[in-house]
């Protein structure tokens, strides 16, 4: 990663994915794309040095990998990173273009579990392609919603953890959510909810968002083990729910081609839906168009 790189990633830290963090965050809620980090900073160091993890490779079709794998595989592995950056985790689409790909989470739990049905609708009515990324809890909380979601060709669904976690091997948090603490709990983290959607979805999601988009390399790998890609995001877009709807428009509207905007879907009462309804027209009266995950990412 170059310096330049990692001090992109370390500012990104400051947009705050609060949205994600609940109700009790102490994260500067004022803070922008570009402003001072209010959370540990992305790190990067000793990658490839000895007891970092193998390069993952995907599971065999033929047989699933096990919770009893991971542990095996990855139980005594030392991470070397932390932070939004990690081996193969996406940040931007593989295009210099003016493409776009919009991404929204849904954390779930307590003061995550509500559902902005002005931005999904703008999306339609516009016919906006995007990628949720849905926590196990806020299916539970939204079963109906989340259906009719899921039938929609417009959108799909990725996999954004089971506890809403930040994923690592030694439970590092991020904005004062405890991570899961093992490779097991980084298991369970993800096929919880990979279990899920496969179930609901009639086949398994391809991409996977921890909780507070933090992870550290063992714990990218071991996604990259259970068949999905890690995605971050190169444009917080809202500030994780905090932002207001003229910072939602100023900050998505300026993304340039080939961006992730990572947004919420959970907060209604946010500035996310009014900042997105007015940064869309803008992008496309410059030409710019949006894309799901799937359709870019191969």
């Amino acid at each position: 990663m170059t310096p330049s790189r990692r001090a992109v990633l370390a500012a990104m830290a400051g947009g705050a994915l609060a949205g994600c963090a609940g109700p009790q965050s102490t994260v500067n809620r004022s803070a922008s794309v570009t402003g001072s980090p209010s959370a540990p900073a992305a790190i990067a160091t000793g990658r490839g040095t000895p007891g970092s993890s193998p390069p993952a490779t995907a599971p065999s079709a033929s047989r699933a990998v096990t919770r009893a794998d991971i542990v095996a595989r990855y139980g005594h592995a030392v991470p070397h990173t932390w932070g939004f950056d990690a081996p193969a985790v996406v940040h931007a689409l593989p295009t210099t273009g003016r493409v776009i790909a919009l991404t929204f989470d849904a954390c779930g739990g307590p003061g995550g579990s509500g559902y902005d049905r002005a931005l999904i609708d703008f999306l339609r009515r516009r016919d906006i392609p995007a990628t949720l990324f849905i926590n196990s809890r806020w299916i539970d909380a939204n079963p109906a919603i989340f259906r009719r979601l899921a039938a929609e060709p417009l959108f799909e669904i990725a996999n954004h953890g089971t506890r809403h976690r930040p994923l690592s091997v030694t439970g590092r948090s991020a904005y004062g959510i405890p991570g899961t603490r093992s490779a097991a709990e980084v298991y369970d983290e993800i096929s919880g909810n990979q279990t899920k959607l496969t179930r609901l979805l009639g086949k398994p999601p391809r991409f996977f968002r921890s909780g507070t988009a933090y992870c550290d390399d063992v714990a990218a790998r071991i996604v990259t083990a259970l068949g999905e890609r890690f995605v971050s995001f190169s444009v917080n877009g809202d500030g994780g729910a905090t932002f207001t709807p003229e910072q939602v428009r100023t900050t998505v509207a300026a993304a340039p081609g080939g961006s992730i905007v990572i947004c919420h879907m959970n907060h209604p009462r946010g500035g996310t839906a009014r900042g997105i309804t007015a940064a869309v027209p803008q992008l496309l009266a410059t030409g710019h168009s949006f894309t799901r995950l799937s359709d870019a990412l191969h």
